[in-house]
């Protein structure tokens, strides 16, 4: 129990202050395998992190043993309230769920149901990401979440249903990047309609101490809009230079088979959606630290 004397499970395991430590950070508290756990393991090591705040750590802990709680707490509950986070809105599951839905999205792109299957349940999806990680000192009321619901998926089908019309006459590959411009388009409008509060009212400012300094809806505009343009720069490699590599691969006869090309196509994303749960992660870390000193 000596080595726990002094022990603060809030502080960061890794030093934030450089790139692998940030890396190494996000990396764990994204770890998708963290989804298969039980709840009653979850709630498990929230109340071992929770006694460990409180000073009265069980006997017999260790060290590494707070941390993995504190790896599971950070992953499945929300860090303003403390609530258990649904499982498809958790940052954990962003890789084997966003994986799965970006692959249909660019594999069936050909049909206009197709089309408007995959990004209703894209933005479903998203609507359900952004609600479960929102800010809970802006509480947004259901006929807001309603609203952002409808306009961003509509907005996706728009886009899509417009321009798949558009380039039927247009190259292959053009065809293949509407769903990057439907899902560019709805982040748009998605984030900032589900964000509408912070916009409206401002988000809180603290100081270096983590002091209150008041609410600045500068920040919160500041800092949704480079939300904005993170999400739909991370979703470019992977929906825009993917589909000019299965373009050029289809040609060849081992790559006909369409399951084929849809079993790459789910592992390239894999392997995408993790690069961008770090970055969106460390893109949050500096809107945090701009909104320290600006108000």
């Amino acid at each position: 129990m000596e080595a726990l004397k002094g022990f603060d499970i809030d502080a960061p395991r890794w030093d934030q202050s450089t790139f692998m430590g940030r890396l190494k950070h996000f990396f764990n508290i994204t770890d998708c395998r963290t989804v298969l756990l039980p709840d009653s393991r979850l709630d498990e090591a929230k109340a071992l992190v929770e006694s460990c705040r409180a000073g009265s750590v069980p006997p017999g802990t260790t060290v590494e043993q707070l941390h993995y709680a504190k790896k599971l707490y950070d992953s499945a509950f929300h860090p303003d309230t403390g609530d258990r986070m649904n499982l498809i809105g958790r940052m954990s599951f962003q890789v084997p769920g966003g994986m799965a839905i970006t692959g249909f999205m660019l594999q069936f792109y050909r049909t206009v149901p197709a089309v408007v299957f995959w990004q209703w349940v894209n933005q479903s999806f998203n609507a359900l990401v952004n609600y479960t990680n929102r800010n809970a000192a802006s509480p947004i009321t259901p006929k807001q979440i309603g609203v952002a619901y409808v306009t961003a998926t509509s907005t996706a089908l728009a886009t899509a249903v417009g321009l798949n019309l558009y380039t039927k006459k247009a190259p292959p590959l053009v065809a293949r990047w509407v769903p990057f411009a439907a899902v560019a388009a709805a982040n748009c409008v998605n984030i900032p309609m589900m964000r509408q509060q912070e916009i409206l009212n401002g988000i809180a400012v603290t100081d270096e101490d983590g002091n209150k300094l008041g609410h600045s809806r500068k920040a919160a505009v500041k800092g949704i809009t480079q939300v904005v343009i993170s999400r739909v720069t991370m979703a470019a490699p992977g929906m825009i230079i993917l589909p000019i590599i299965m373009q050029r691969l289809e040609k060849y006869r081992f790559m006909q088979v369409s399951l084929m090309l849809f079993c790459i196509q789910e592992a390239r994303n894999g392997t995408e959606n993790r690069s961008h749960i770090t970055v969106s992660y460390h893109q949050c870390i500096q809107v945090s630290n701009g909104f320290n000193t600006t108000i």
